[in-house]
């Protein structure tokens, strides 16, 4: 199901600089969430399992199921929205996770995922936004009055911004010490520009729904693209700041917007 990766030496470069001991891994099958019974087959490769759990409290009582499962005590690894390259803290040490559906993809890009993981790793940043958010999921739920899945699909989004207000002065920095990497982080920028700039037009027009716009515009900023209102609230310092409760204000704020 999983064996060590080979690396790149630019990819190796950030890991022994930054992550040290993380192992990263090939699997053999796509996964959104990996099955307990699976996820405890890693108990071969690493020297300890110590699943997360998080109270019920922070849940709505109609969250989806998976989410559900992963706040549970159950040995769960990746969420749907992840991507192609996951990583835990929830082993010992901690791994990163590239799935099969990377193939295909250019070789550089596939460094700048995994780099970025090991990068998020060495931030100890929440493995998932539950973990961000904790008893204010609740109030983001309400705020924007969506289904579980639009609550679940906005939580996400929002917390790979916050995430990426961290990671993109790392990127930022590679330009001398990682070029090729630098490059394909900013080539991926350079391809959201134009889609990021008609958001607010895609949203009038009801081509595209909040919770679309918000992923895209929250992955956007990892690439220090520039975002248009509502969604250049998200780009501040107050949000780096201040996190999960100024999240929550903003959606509340923007989704009111929207339905007036």
């Amino acid at each position: 199901m999983f064996r060590a990766r080979a690396l790149s030496d630019r990819v190796e470069a950030v890991r022994e600089t930054r992550t040290p001991d993380v192992q990263v891994l090939d699997c053999e099958r796509d996964f959104e969430t990996l099955a307990p019974a699976q996820a405890e087959d890693l108990g071969l490769l690493v020297d300890a399992l110590e699943p997360a759990s998080y109270p019920d409290a922070w849940l709505p009582d109609d969250a989806p199921t998976l989410l559900a499962r992963y706040a549970s005590s159950d040995f769960t690894i990746g969420m749907p929205g992840d991507g192609s390259v996951v990583w835990t803290r929830q082993t010992e040490p901690p791994i990163v996770l590239v799935k099969p559906r990377v193939e295909g993809s250019p070789e550089s890009f596939v460094d700048f995922l995994i780099a970025e993981a090991l990068v998020q790793v060495d931030l100890e940043v929440p493995e998932q936004f539950i973990g961000f958010f904790e008893e204010t999921y609740r109030d983001l739920d309400r705020a924007v009055a969506l289904d579980p899945n639009g609550t679940y699909q906005v939580a996400a989004a929002l917390y790979d911004g916050w995430v990426g207000l961290q990671t993109r002065d790392v990127f930022a920095d590679w330009h001398d010490e990682h070029p090729e990497l630098a490059d394909a982080w900013q080539d991926a920028g350079t391809r959201l520009e134009d889609r990021v700039s008609g958001l607010p037009r895609a949203v009038a027009r009801g081509e595209t729904d909040f919770a679309d716009a918000t992923e895209l515009a929250c992955a956007a900023i990892k690439h220090a693209v520039e975002l248009p209102a509502p969604f250049a609230a998200l780009d501040t310092e107050a949000y780096l700041d201040h996190g999960p409760e100024y999240a929550v204000q903003w959606a509340q704020k923007t989704f009111d917007s929207l339905e007036e």
